[in-house]
Formats: C-alpha cells, structure tokens, sequence
C-alpha cells in the first residue's frame, strides 16, 4: 500500500514572482537609410507568468467510505465470533459473565480451562497467516487509518496518535499488560506508520526537486 505524496509544485514564477527587465536607451544617429527603420529605444521585456495553476493546486483527499463500512462490519463481526467462542467455553465450565465487557477481565485473569477445540481455532486465528495474528491485524490498522484519511500524508502522526490511544484503552480494558501477541501487533503497527512517514517524506522531496 502506498500513500500519494503531496502533488504539484511551485513554478519558477510563484518562486521568484514577476521578472521584468529593461534594456538600456540608446541614442544612435541613423548613418545610412537602412537603420530608419530600427528602433532608437529597446523596450522593457517582462515575463507574465503562466495562468496554469494546475501545478500549484494542492491534491484534495477523500475518505473511502464504502472501505471504512466494510471493514468495520467485518471487524464487528470477527469480534462477536470471537465473543461467543469465549462465552460457549464459559458456559461448559459452569461460568456466567455478568457484562459483555467483562469477557476480556475474565480472560485476562486466566482462570479457565480451554478445551481442545476452542484452543485449535484460538491458534488458527492467531497464527502468522490467521485473522488476528500480528501481520494481518497491522495491515488491517494502516488500511483502516488509510481509508478514514484517504492517503493523506498530513495525518499520518494524527493516525498514530490515535492508535496508540486506543492501545491503552484496551490496556485498561484488559485490566493488566496485554499478551504478547497484543505488544508484537503495536510494534508492527508502529513500524509500518514509520514507513507510511517515510514514503510519504520522499514523495514529498522529489516532487519539490
């Protein structure tokens, strides 16, 4: 996935502005009739810039709306998936939740026992190539900034900001420090925000050479 740069450039004459100058005046006598016809006087030559502005008209970016929807929703429905894994393995042990938000306390304490089916589709969803493991998740986190920015450079650390805004309040949520796995998926995320800047920062530099 790439991030546009910012477009265009600023011409020479936005640069420098207008450039006029003025020969000097001459006073020449015509000595044979052939120099009647040439001017005693140059005039002042002066450059009027283009009126293109096509070059100097900063790219507008726009949200992708039908992405972000997209994602959402299946983001939505990953979790309730995942919730009701959690909560049919409760159930089986004689356990109730009283709060839906408190599946992930419950988790976090560790006590429980997983049975081997919920544990073989736990390890599939977190494998290097499964729904929450750490590559996919990170992907899905800078597709989602990008869609909601549109490719916009300029929120790139606003993006940032709010994952990492985020983390924490699912630290909080947690209740202590996340698993492993959770800090692998930050790291990731901000290695991959690092390369958005970076992209971002070249694009910009060569479109101003």
């Amino acid at each position: 996935m790439g991030v546009n740069g910012l477009t265009g450039t600023n011409s020479t004459a936005d640069l420098y502005g207008t450039y006029n100058t003025t020969s000097a005046k001459t006073d020449r006598k015509p000595e044979t009739a052939d120099t009647d016809n040439k001017q005693s006087d140059s005039t002042g030559v002066v450059y009027e810039p283009s009126k293109n502005t096509a070059d100097t008209t900063k790219k507008t970016y726009k949200q992708n709306t039908a992405l972000v929807d997209k994602m959402k929703a299946d983001a939505e429905a990953r979790t309730s998936q995942l919730k009701s894994l959690v909560e049919q393995m409760i159930s089986k042990q004689g356990k109730t939740l009283g709060q839906a938000d408190s599946i992930w306390s419950f988790l976090a304490g560790g006590d429980f026992t997983v049975d081997a089916a919920t544990k073989a589709q736990a390890q599939k969803d977190i494998a290097e190539d499964g729904y929450w493991g750490v590559e996919q998740t990170s992907s899905r986190i800078i597709d989602f900034a990008t869609a909601l920015t549109g490719g916009d450079p300029d929120q790139i650390e606003k993006m940032r900001s709010a994952f990492e805004k985020g983390f924490k309040q699912a630290t909080g949520t947690w209740g202590s420090k996340l698993p492993d796995l959770s800090q692998q998926t930050y790291d990731a995320v901000m290695e991959k925000f690092d390369k958005l800047a970076e992209q971002a920062g070249k694009t910009v530099e060569t479109d101003l050479e």
